[in-house]
């Protein structure tokens, strides 16, 4: 892939298609590209995190435990959205479906990226706190189902 097809695809991720071009050429030009092989393990549950991907080939499959994945990301998609901004640990292990490649983007690479762009960070502090509210309703609806 070309850096303009990263960039295209990095435009495409959730919060990160809050950047202008040149912020998502900064991330593509700075992003680790990693080529994974059916059944390669990106990460395991438990793991400190420490990056976010993006999925530009391929499909990663996230499974918490059970054995089957809860969640397939493909091309396009984020995985570790919260690892961006706070290290933690991962909650699930992530497994190549099939060959994959992922855009790798360090926490400190979002940090430059932000303090450059501190329009954007306050962008996504907004985006993820609509997306933690619609989380505690919804988490609320369910409590009262059980309650």
């Amino acid at each position: 892939m070309s850096l303009d097809d990263d960039i295209a695809m990095l435009a495409q991720a959730p919060l990160l298609g809050l950047l202008d071009r040149d912020g998502l050429r900064l991330l593509a030009f700075a992003a680790d590209r990693r080529r994974l092989r059916q059944g390669d393990v990106l990460f395991r549950k438990g793991d400190r995190s420490d990056a976010g991907y993006v999925v530009t080939e391929g499909e990663i499959g996230l499974d918490t435990g059970g054995g089957k994945p809860v969640i397939v990301a493909r091309r396009g998609d984020l995985i570790g959205q919260t690892a961006l901004i706070v290290r933690g640990h991962r909650p699930a292990t992530a497994t190549a479906r099939a060959p994959s490649v992922v855009l790798r983007l360090s926490v400190s690479l979002i940090r430059r990226v932000l303090e450059e762009y501190p329009d954007v960070a306050v962008a996504m502090h907004a985006a993820i706190s609509e997306e933690l509210d619609a989380f505690n309703r919804d988490l609320a609806r369910i409590g009262t189902r059980f309650g």
